[in-house]
């Protein structure tokens, strides 16, 4: 077994080199989450964003006064476009080239599995990731002590769960998740996955460039044998894809809400819960929100697909997507069709948001924004960064660390003002990278792999 290529400092420039709104004024400021673990103990981050809400916050990090400093570059055998995660000390890195890692905090190798072969774009009827292995993040599940992975393999192209050890990398059990109705090879698995209700939940949507017979659909796998599928797919004809990289987040009574994209309706056609809010039960529909503009925003892919729902409290859901318009809806009733408590225009929004309070920190294509829901659900937004950092944030430290994915620039912001305070150079990530918060680490996949970053 092969040591992974360990790289100092210097290495983080080096692989930056390799491929792949005016400002509101502040009304109040929001406070950053206080530290429970004061001196920097190695925490998990056991899915995207720390948990199943999604809310991105790190109570684990201490809060950080220095440079940040990167101790890790990591050169693996293909890109990570998935966050990693941490349990029990072991950071579990997910690859394109269908390969798992298991590191330690100074990104030793402690094993590495592999899942099989991965499709090629070749096999693929569009797309824009070679090879296409596994894109979206692992979850950890406490009750079973297992890590779940959804590998894409070719030849011929085909999806399936992969149950792992945290703790050595084998592999418990597996099963594949394509299922009749959707074309196999234009279905792709970005979304991050999540666990509730005794099931693993697996998002499927699209290819890049929207091609062939995909439709967006959730598949649950019991955690229990034998590991029978079922799903729950939007009824559209085509499209409609659940693709945004937080995946599911599930709600205090164990919902999942997904954000859908744009499906093939027209003016005039009927209404197929594209460009949605779902809330699922298991793989029940329960409830739904579209603006009054889904027919027209379909048909210019201006969908809500592009932004995971955030869960802010146990009152609201905080919605945007490509159209730059944000909702608030009511948790436990969305409101169906133009049924939000509020709307405002803020930004077009990628990605994953942080949740502190009643703040949500929104990925924006044009900087990172601060925005407050109010006591009767209205909108105020706080700050607007002047800087380039676009990507999903996380918040930990008494800071919001945000990608500056082009660059491959780590950018730590005051989450009181959107100012930045530190960058560091990590080398090029994919434009849906997020990091995963450790202790004092931020632990951000790149297009060759990993760098860890330790802030003091």
């Amino acid at each position: 077994m092969r040591r992974a290529v360990l790289a100092p400092l210097a290495a983080a420039v080096l692989l930056s080199a390799c491929a792949g709104t005016a400002p509101a004024p502040v009304a109040s400021s929001p406070a950053p989450p206080t530290s429970a673990t004061p001196t920097g103990a190695r925490t998990d981050w056991p899915t995207y964003h720390g948990d199943l809400a999604r809310t991105g916050v790190s109570t684990g990090m201490p809060p950080v006064t220095g440079e940040p400093v990167v101790v890790a570059a990591l050169a693996l055998d293909a890109a990570v476009y998935a966050s990693p995660i941490v349990v029990g000390g072991v950071t579990v890195v997910a690859t394109e080239n269908d390969s798992v890692y298991g590191l330690d905090a100074d990104g030793h190798r402690l094993w590495h599995t592999s899942l099989g072969a991965p499709a090629r774009r070749s096999e693929l009827p569009c797309g824009n990731i070679d090879p296409l292995g596994i894109t979206g993040t692992p979850v950890f599940d406490a009750g079973t002590g297992l890590v779940y992975a959804v590998a894409e393999h070719g030849s011929p192209v085909s999806h399936e769960v992969v149950a792992l050890s945290p703790s050595d990398g084998t592999v418990a059990w597996r099963t594949g998740v394509d299922l009749p109705g959707a074309d196999a090879t234009a279905m792709q698995q970005r979304g991050a996955l999540t666990v509730a209700a005794g099931s693993v939940w697996v998002p499927f949507g699209g290819l890049a460039g929207d091609c062939g017979a995909y439709k967006g659909r959730v598949v649950g796998v019991p955690l229990a044998a034998p590991h029978v599928p079922s799903a729950y797919t939007v009824p559209t004809t085509r499209e409609a894809g659940v693709w945004t990289p937080p995946g599911p987040s599930v709600d205090g009574r164990g919902h999942l809400l997904v954000a859908v994209g744009n499906g093939e309706s027209g003016t005039g056609d009927r209404y197929d819960f594209s460009d949605s809010v779902l809330e699922l039960e298991g793989t029940r529909l329960v409830d739904s929100f579209s603006p009054d503009s889904w027919r027209t925003d379909n048909e210019a892919d201006l969908d809500l697909g592009s932004q995971g729902p955030a869960l802010v409290g146990d009152r609201w859901v905080f919605a945007a997507g490509k159209k730059g318009t944000a909702y608030v809806l009511r948790q436990g009733h969305l409101g169906g069709i133009g049924g939000q408590v509020s709307s405002l225009d803020v930004c077009t929004s990628f990605g994953g948001t942080a949740v502190a309070a009643d703040v949500v920190y929104v990925p924006c294509t044009d900087g990172l924004r601060a925005v407050r829901i109010l006591d009767d659900g209205s909108m105020q937004v706080l700050w607007h960064a002047g800087s380039a950092a676009t990507g999903s944030p996380v918040l930990g430290g008494g800071r919001l660390w945000s990608m500056q994915p082009d660059d491959g620039v780590l950018h730590s912001l005051d989450p009181t003002s959107g100012r930045t305070l530190s960058r560091t150079p990590v080398g090029v990530t994919s434009r849906f990278a997020t990091p995963a918060l450790s202790g004092r680490d931020v632990i951000v996949p790149t297009m060759v792999g990993i760098t860890i970053v330790r802030a003091s």
